[in-house]
């Protein structure tokens, strides 16, 4: 399955076949089961749900790699909706959201990375007025210099705000150290861009890079964020969390929505804090395809939903 990986992270990248598939009647299976749904009230909703089961969320509107300001703002508006939608129903306190600096601007140019933090910045004040946080996605390698300064930047008057690491580059036990302090939020997830061996940890020693962050975020003084389905990982991140004398509300487990919900159920259960990642929005593509790449035995489902479209 491994070697589906590389294919299926191009087709992310192909505009000619997201053109293709977007206008594909797609049964609705295939896209609702790993997104939310298009509109902010669909994602209160199935956010409300969860939380009566539970369950911990974390909420991104979808979409990245924004090309101009006037998109940017309406992204950054659809941010402050939401969580004043999250207030109005009560679920600020166990509701937060995730953020793609990319899609509040960063990638414009010269003037992106100031842009990405006045917006970042507003979503980080209108986030702490309702009672809830932000968590900064990490994405692909060539921006995560940029994205860690904003980061850093949000957190001078917004030291709460989350930071993701991605544990298949080099980059990422160095990372994990400088950001292993007290009051430090860390998501700590595989990896679900493309990136060449000179950068990343390719195939299985991926999972041995993973270990190792998390053995620094657990032994850190900072709230480890253990984003992961796999069985194994998460065994070991439980035995870390116990190893350090870390107790329920130091660390939580992170999983996408639509993948293992009877094992998200099983950790909350147990008592662990487990936050569900909940993507909405109509630019779903990209993230569902990298979806894919990350568990390529999700394609089934994706093939039987292309064969019965008619």
């Amino acid at each position: 399955m491994s070697l589906l990986r590389r294919p299926l992270l191009a087709l992310a990248r192909s505009e000619e076949v997201k053109r293709g598939l977007m206008t594909m009647p797609l049964t609705a299976a295939v896209v609702r089961g790993y997104v939310a749904g298009e509109s902010t009230a669909e994602a209160v909703r199935v956010t409300a749900d969860l939380v009566g089961e539970g369950l911990a969320v974390t909420i991104d509107h979808l979409g990245e790699l924004t090309t101009d300001t006037g998109r940017a703002e309406d992204t950054t508006k659809v941010y402050l909706a939401l969580l004043d939608d999250l207030a109005a129903h009560g679920l600020a306190r166990r509701a937060e959201v995730s953020l793609k600096l990319s899609a509040v601007g960063l990638s414009l140019g010269d003037a992106g990375t100031d842009l990405a933090l006045a917006n970042a910045h507003r979503i980080c004040e209108a986030a702490r007025a309702v009672g809830t946080t932000v968590t900064v996605d990490a994405e692909h390698h060539e921006i995560i210099d940029d994205t860690l300064t904003v980061v850093h930047e949000l957190r001078r008057e917004h030291p709460e705000v989350g930071a993701v690491l991605q544990a298949y580059l080099h980059r990422t036990e160095a990372d994990a150290r400088d950001l292993a302090h007290e009051g430090s939020r860390v998501r700590l997830c595989k990896g679900a861009y493309d990136a060449p061996p000179t950068v990343a940890h390719q195939g299985a020693a991926v999972d041995r890079a993973f270990v190792r962050s998390l053995r620094i975020l657990m032994a850190g003084q900072g709230y480890p964020m253990v984003a992961t389905h796999d069985p194994r990982l998460i065994r070991i991140a439980a035995s870390l969390a116990s190893r350090h004398g870390r107790g329920p509300g130091t660390y939580e487990f992170q999983m996408l929505y639509g993948i293992r919900p009877a094992e998200q159920r099983r950790l909350a259960e147990a008592g662990e804090t487990m936050r569900v990642y909940v993507p909405y929005g109509t630019d779903w593509y990209g993230y569902l395809t990298r979806r894919l790449a990350e568990r390529p035995a999700n394609l089934s489902l994706f093939l039987t939903s292309l064969i019965s479209r008619s």
